[in-house]
């Protein structure tokens, strides 16, 4: 007997189904082919430019070696002034986000102004054609360029990212929010982010953190005199970056270590020491150098500062494994030394920091790190390195730091700097 294959049944599939399932498909193509679109159309990204305006009737000078001096600051937000007022005048006002003076220079007698400039524009839109519109609105410019007379050649060039962050790491006191030329900046909470504080150092004696430090070149770090009471033998030291004692980002062995010679252990004063590296720190976005201030920087007091290190979060307890951050203000020495602080003990070269009931102090093992201010320009600016207190964030018992401005003098003998 023959055994014929076996035909399975037809089923008739329902109509009900078929349609849903088929309008379910059209839909979703739909929605998948328009999020294309937009993010191809419409999707902005971020685009870097880079001019070096040449200035031609303003003298180069001494004053215009750092970025905190009045001088500096004053040409630097003039020709990043006119050259928001311009854009945002013109038909890319959407497009422009913010420009930034990152160096002033000496060209001849004269001054370049290396600048960055961000735009957001959409994803879909060819760079060198953005490049030209934006060239030929800066040329317009030149031209009511107010008292300042600008070279007209003046040309702008596309950067990367990775070409933004390193002309800015090769300056000073920038974090990324600087860097990527962000409008916000939140500080909050204690736990500090990688590369919120790029200058910060750990200072390590025999392997384990022992103090804080301040990067102040690819070679030198700020610290406290009193980190090496115990020991300056400086191969006995390493110094580490990055936010993690546990997995630093980079590790370097310490050469040289120069305590000021009049520092005294009993009263606090000149508590101060520059370290030298063996080898120069490779700059990154999330490490590189603080700004020094001026010797004549002004230090109001009620201004914000931040203090930052690995030290107990209370008297008497343990250093931590991850950097903390506190915020602060600055205190005048006159109420610093009131009989229910200091009593007089806070001498004119030291600087009190803290806030009004306690609580927020640096504490032991944040010894030499930084206190920091930001500048109107978001540059940062090293003001005080972590010195003495009584205790920790007791009330109207605030942080004792050295005052920068009152040694600028002498860091400059020390390094160059």
């Amino acid at each position: 007997m023959y055994r014929p294959a076996r035909v399975p049944s037809t089923r008739i599939l329902n109509p009900y189904i078929v349609c849903f399932v088929v309008t379910a498909v059209v839909v979703i193509l739909a929605v998948t082919i328009a999020l294309l679109v937009y993010f191809l159309a419409f999707e902005q990204k971020s685009y870097f430019y880079h001019s070096s305006f040449q200035i031609l009737n303003v003298k180069y000078s001494d004053e215009l070696n750092s970025p905190a001096t009045q001088v500096y600051k004053s040409l630097s937000g003039r020709i990043e002034s006119m050259i928001t007022k311009t854009l945002k005048e013109s038909n890319l006002r959407n497009q422009f986000v913010r420009a930034h003076v990152v160096k002033l220079r000496q060209a001849g007698s004269g001054v370049i102004a290396d600048t960055v400039m961000k735009f957001k524009f959409p994803r879909n839109n060819h760079g060198a054609s953005m490049k030209t519109r934006i060239e030929s609105i800066l040329h317009q410019m030149l031209n009511n360029f107010g008292n300042l007379e600008i070279n007209s050649s003046t040309e702008i060039t596309q950067m990367t990212d990775q070409d933004t962050v390193h002309m800015f790491t090769q300056e000073c006191g920038a974090r990324s929010d600087l860097m990527t030329l962000s409008t916000e900046r939140v500080v909050g909470g204690s736990d500090a982010a990688e590369g919120d504080w790029p200058w910060q150092v750990s200072l390590q004696w025999n392997n384990i953190h022992h103090c804080g430090g301040i990067l102040i070149s690819k070679t030198w770090i700020l610290t406290a005199a009193h980190c090496f009471r115990r020991d300056s033998d400086p191969r006995k030291w390493i110094a580490t970056f990055g936010i993690s004692l546990t997995f630093p980002k980079q590790r370097m062995r310490v050469k040289t270590i120069l305590t000021h010679k009049n520092y005294n252990s009993i009263t606090h004063e000149n508590d101060i020491a520059v370290v030298k590296l063996a080898t120069d720190v490779d700059f990154t976005k999330n490490i590189h150098s603080v700004c020094l201030p001026v010797a004549t920087q002004n230090i109001s007091p009620g201004s914000t500062a931040y203090v930052t290190g690995w030290g107990s979060q209370k008297y008497g307890g343990y250093t931590v494994k991850d950097l903390q951050q506190g915020r602060v203000n600055i205190i005048s020495n006159e109420v610093c030394n009131e009989p229910f602080s200091y009593n007089g003990a806070v001498l004119p070269a030291m600087l009190c920091a803290g806030v009004p009931y306690g609580g927020v102090d640096a504490c032991q093992g944040d010894s030499g790190g930084p206190l920091v201010q930001e500048d109107s320009r978001q540059l940062w600016f090293l003001v005080g390195i972590v010195s003495w207190g009584d205790r920790c964030g007791l009330p109207d018992k605030p942080g004792v730091y050295t005052r920068v401005t009152a040694y600028r003098d002498w860091i400059t003998e020390q390094t160059g700097i």
